[in-house]
């Protein structure tokens, strides 16, 4: 078992965003029996999950929506359709900003050649390596 601390370092997250998420319903650590936290590896993939979603720019709500449906799901009620409509749903979004990135990012390549063609002398990449 993890404690918060832990966890925050095993995830690179801060302690308040873990206690953040969990307010919001997207996690849900055990408690000792003097209610303090603890999280097992399970619930650091799981967070590890939610924060991936949250980096590729998923609402909260939408998050919240996917737990509910996952922690709904059950022999008798299964919701991996929904989960799966709302995850590919997203990963359209998610490919549109790799599209827009992408051309971002060419941009500013051409950019940067453009300025280093001004100023040959300035060290740095020349516009053969920015890619």
């Amino acid at each position: 078992m993890y404690s918060i601390s832990e966890v925050s370092r095993l995830t690179d997250t801060s302690a308040h965003t873990i206690r953040y998420y969990e307010k919001e319903g997207l996690l849900f650590p055990d408690r000792t029996a003097s209610g303090v936290r603890q999280y097992d590896d399970k619930h650091i993939d799981w967070l590890r999950f939610v924060l991936r979603l949250r980096a590729t720019h998923m609402p909260i709500d939408q998050i919240r929506q996917y737990v509910a449906l996952f922690r709904a799901s059950s022999d008798d009620h299964d919701t991996t359709l929904d989960r799966l409509a709302l995850l590919e749903q997203h990963q359209t979004l998610v490919r549109a900003q790799l599209a827009e990135l992408q051309l971002t990012e060419q941009m500013i390549t051409e950019k940067i050649s453009s300025y280093r063609r001004l100023h040959p002398s300035i060290p740095g990449k020349q516009p053969s390596q920015s890619r």
